[in-house]
């Protein structure tokens, strides 16, 4: 459904881009908008909690919008525009939204940042022209495939012997690359006998289902560097592996997000095979955007075009710190 874009005056100005609906806006107390496309989601209760503290150190007040589609995106912006806003963060349901986002922000007057999806141009390329703040999946999978090959190391695993199983859903950007820096770490480190299992759901089921016929057929190896796009896809890995009776000493499982599943295995009286996860920060992507965006409107310091934020490695000895400390706000 197209989506009409309004002069400031109310007139049509043409088809395809937002509505900009309002009069001469007077200068007020900074007000900042943060739309998120599933406010349901833990990951964006997050950022909106780190956000509002941000608002309390800076002293600006924050709207806090959740917009599920193009329509909601819509009705969100012209929300902001009515309650004065001076800007806005969003992660846009659909990046292809990003050229009428940006004629909004053009029209309207308010600053724009995204954060986690950027939004893109019609032929799919990034719009330069709006600051944003995402995570690097090459740099997170980089770290876990890193602490995997030193912990090999630490264990004295020889690469010749070791197994890497690469549980894969290419069909998906951001699981290739998360993937793919872990497997380019554990190549530099020596360890290059990869083996994919390519899963067809992201959850833990689809990964022991993935993972068990490629474990089976490789019994002659019987210590395995187990990584994936996501904690959970690791941990069905894992299982699969135990069910093969490989002891929790041959396994090293590294999953990304820092979930429920990953806090689960480690908080376990016994260590399992999941050995840790790479914690993403939504402190950076609430905090960080909100201030940034702040100091854009307040004081004229636009923030940089692209900041892409990696993640912290988090184990049984250290897992519930990092916890607390990310908890603060």
């Amino acid at each position: 459904m197209p989506i009409t874009r309004r002069s400031m005056l109310g007139g049509t100005v043409a088809a395809g881009g937002l509505a900009v609906v309002g009069c001469a806006r007077p200068p007020q107390h900074v007000r900042i908008g943060f739309i998120v496309k599933m406010p349901q989601e833990q990951w964006f209760q997050d950022e909106w909690r780190f956000a509002r503290a941000a608002a309390r150190d800076f002293g600006f007040s924050l709207i806090e919008i959740g917009a599920e589609d193009g329509d909601r995106v819509l009705s969100a912006l012209n929300t902001l525009y009515a309650r004065y806003a001076g800007g806005f963060v969003i992660c846009a349901p659909d990046p292809r939204l990003g050229p009428a986002i940006a004629d909004f922000a053009a029209n309207s007057g308010m600053k724009a940042m995204s954060v986690d999806d950027r939004l893109s141009a019609a032929g799919g390329a990034p719009i330069a022209g709006i600051p944003h703040v995402g995570i690097s999946a090459l740099a997170i999978g980089d770290l876990a495939g890193t602490a995997a090959a030193s912990e090999a190391r630490r264990r004295g695993w020889a690469p010749a012997e070791t197994g890497i199983l690469r549980i894969a859903y290419d069909s998906l950007e951001t699981g290739r690359e998360r993937t793919g820096g872990a497997v380019a770490a554990l190549r530099r480190h020596g360890y290059t006998q990869v083996f994919d299992a390519p899963q067809r759901t992201t959850d833990t089921e689809g990964a022991f289902t993935a993972a068990a016929p490629v474990l089976t057929a490789r019994a002659r190896i019987d210590r395995w560097i187990i990584i994936g796009l996501n904690d959970e896809t690791v941990v069905g890995g894992v299982r699969a592996a135990e069910g093969l009776s490989l002891a929790q000493k041959s396994l090293i499982g590294i999953g990304i997000g820092g979930s429920e599943a990953a806090i689960a295995e480690l908080g376990k009286p016994r260590a399992t095979g999941f050995f840790a996860t790479v914690l993403l920060s939504p402190r950076r992507h609430g905090y960080d955007t909100s201030a940034a965006m702040y100091r854009w409107i307040a004081r004229g310091q636009r923030p940089a075009d692209v900041t892409l934020t990696s993640g912290t490695l988090m184990m049984r000895d250290n897992f519930r710190a990092v916890l607390a400390r990310e908890a603060q706000a």
